[in-house]
């Protein structure tokens, strides 16, 4: 452990944490072909030219698109239209659907999720709040594809997935592609000021973060059925997966009491505070592990650990919401959760070499592989909540 650290409260320090997170990606993230690569090793070389997924083209959309916001740097303006072009040029299919996976610009993946369509909501959203008036386009599109194909207004929530020619639905029903388009709804709002986005940021709120939550002691279970009754059993041997984990997952308990505290902001309702504050509090009580320090990936409904490994983003969006949690309560106990999570994070989770995060480590807090970047990871995380502690911070 290091003896001394920066102040983490510091807008200095968060600033710079920004610029160097943004460094990172800053002269070889363009593919001049078209969008972005998408696959970095540590050192920041390219091991795999070819590949493009649609959550990696749309996170650097959005960082860059809401670098230009906050520090108006026009080379971050062009390559947030750059990577909206590609979006619409070579992911977007002749149904209208965002392809999930390409290979030399060809679909090797076609599936048509909701989440990966989640996310080109957030990155035209924020594209368009940073003047990209083409953005405006994708935003109405992809809003209506997502209301004509996933939406279920029988139970306020948003299906899962299709095949390819979207010839089949399939059963499977989970949060974490509805969570995300809560946020993409919030950041909707922002950027159009239109009551739309912002009353189904708070369905999809009160859907998830208190009725069903309500249904499994007060926590937010992943996946559902088609009538969305917790499955206890899809995934049961796949903790760790990327995408649809097994067990309840400290990250997303945050990231969604974050979202609760953000809607509190924009138009306050009487429970989303201690909404937050039950999640975020479960989050720390069965994710923090004791014995190595940081937040675990998973735990069972029980309590019990069942995914070890640390990942980046759980430790980042944790750090946010126990800021936002501490600026609206004035407890300290957030503000020292604070600190511990970016201690954490800069003993073992920071580059401090080559810049950016390691995406994930052992429970022992070592590296796991080489691949800082690989598809799905921009540091969308990172950048995004040290903007968002700093606009709390501003808001003072």
């Amino acid at each position: 452990m290091n003896a001394l650290y920066p102040d983490f409260t510091s807008p200095g320090f968060l600033n710079d944490h920004i610029s160097q997170t943004l460094a990172f990606y800053e002269d070889r993230a363009v593919d001049p072909a078209g969008g972005f690569f998408h696959c970095f090793e540590d050192d920041g070389r390219i091991y795999d030219r070819d590949l493009r997924h649609l959550v990696s083209s749309c996170r650097f959309v959005f960082d860059y698109a809401l670098a230009y916001r906050e520090r108006g740097a026009p080379q971050h303006r062009q390559k947030a239209k750059h990577g909206l072009a590609f979006l619409e040029q070579a992911h977007r299919q002749s149904n209208g659907a965002y392809a999930w996976q390409l290979h030399k610009g060809t679909v090797i993946d076609g599936q048509v999720m909701a989440y990966g369509h989640a996310f080109v909501l957030i990155a035209s959203s924020f594209a368009l709040e940073a003047g990209i008036e083409e953005a405006r386009a994708t935003l109405e599109h992809v809003w209506a594809f997502m209301e004509t194909h996933f939406w279920d207004p029988k139970h306020n929530a948003y299906a899962d997935e299709f095949n390819a020619d979207m010839s089949i639905l399939s059963p499977y029903r989970g949060q974490n592609a509805n969570m995300h388009s809560c946020e993409g709804c919030i950041a909707a709002y922002r950027a159009t000021g239109e009551a739309r986005f912002l009353e189904r940021a708070e369905l999809l709120a009160r859907k998830f973060a208190r009725e069903l939550a309500d249904k499994t002691h007060g926590l937010i279970w992943e996946h559902y059925d088609t009538d969305w009754n917790p499955d206890y059993d899809y995934h049961r041997d796949k903790p760790n997966d990327l995408f649809k984990p097994w067990g309840i997952q400290p990250g997303h308990l945050v990231e969604w009491a974050r979202l609760l505290l953000t809607l509190d902001a924009i138009r306050p309702q009487s429970w989303y505070l201690q909404r937050a504050v039950d999640l975020y509090g479960a989050a720390v009580k069965f994710g923090r592990d004791q014995e190595h320090g940081g937040l675990v990936y998973g735990f069972a409904p029980d309590g019990a650990v069942c995914a070890r490994e640390k990942y980046y983003w759980v430790h980042s969006e944790t750090a946010a919401t126990a800021w936002r949690l501490y600026k609206r309560t004035g407890d300290n106990t957030y503000l020292e959760d604070y600190l511990d999570c970016w201690r954490y994070a800069w003993d073992h989770l920071i580059d401090h070499e080559h810049g950016a995060w390691f995406r994930v480590l052992t429970p022992d807090g070592k590296k796991i592989d080489n691949q800082k970047s690989p598809p799905g990871k921009t540091d969308y995380h990172t950048l995004g909540v040290c903007w968002d502690i700093l606009s709390v911070s501003d808001a003072d």
